[in-house]
This record gives structure tokens, C-alpha cells and sequence, in this order.
């Protein structure tokens, strides 16, 4: 398991009795570290996913941009001459 550290936050109020209100008895999170913690793992997600579609859009400009080469059947000897290519 990942060494874990204390950060302190200052919340208003109103972000207090939220975050109390979604932990605790009848909850899904037991505390409200659960659920902040579970709030920055889906923000994380959220992150990764949206660089994995800019990294799919990006692709497709360079379809549509003629920016591709033939497929050799050998990735890894395709990135290297890509990378030769492009230093």
C-alpha cells in the first residue's frame, strides 16, 4: 500500500456539512477522507481520460492531414524510425 500523508484544507461551512453529508451511517463512504480521497482518484481519471482523447483527436488531424506511415508489422521498429525521423 502507498505511504499516505496529511494535507489540511480550509473548507467553508457549507463544503463541510456537503462532504459530512455524503460520509458517514447510510453512506458509501465510511469517512470524509474516503470520499474527498475518492473524489481525487475520479478527478485523476477524468485527467488521464481526457489525454487519452486528445491523444486519439490528435491522431486523427494526422490521418486527415497525411501525417502517416505504412505499417511494417514491427511496432517497435516503426518507433524507432519514427523517432529517427523526428530528431
Amino acid at each position: 500500500m502507498a505511504k499516505t500523508e496529511s494535507i489540511n484544507v480550509a473548507l467553508t461551512d457549507e463544503m463541510k456539512k456537503f462532504i459530512a453529508s455524503q460520509s458517514g451511517n447510510g453512506t458509501l463512504y465510511a469517512t470524509p477522507s474516503e470520499y474527498v480521497r475518492d473524489l481525487i482518484r475520479h478527478e485523476k481519471d477524468r485527467l488521464e481520460a481526457a489525454a487519452i482523447r486528445n491523444a486519439v483527436i490528435e491522431g486523427y488531424q494526422d490521418v486527415i492531414h497525411g501525417r502517416t506511415h505504412e505499417f511494417s508489422g514491427d511496432l517497435m521498429s516503426d518507433l524507432r524510425a519514427h523517432k529517427r525521423r523526428n530528431s
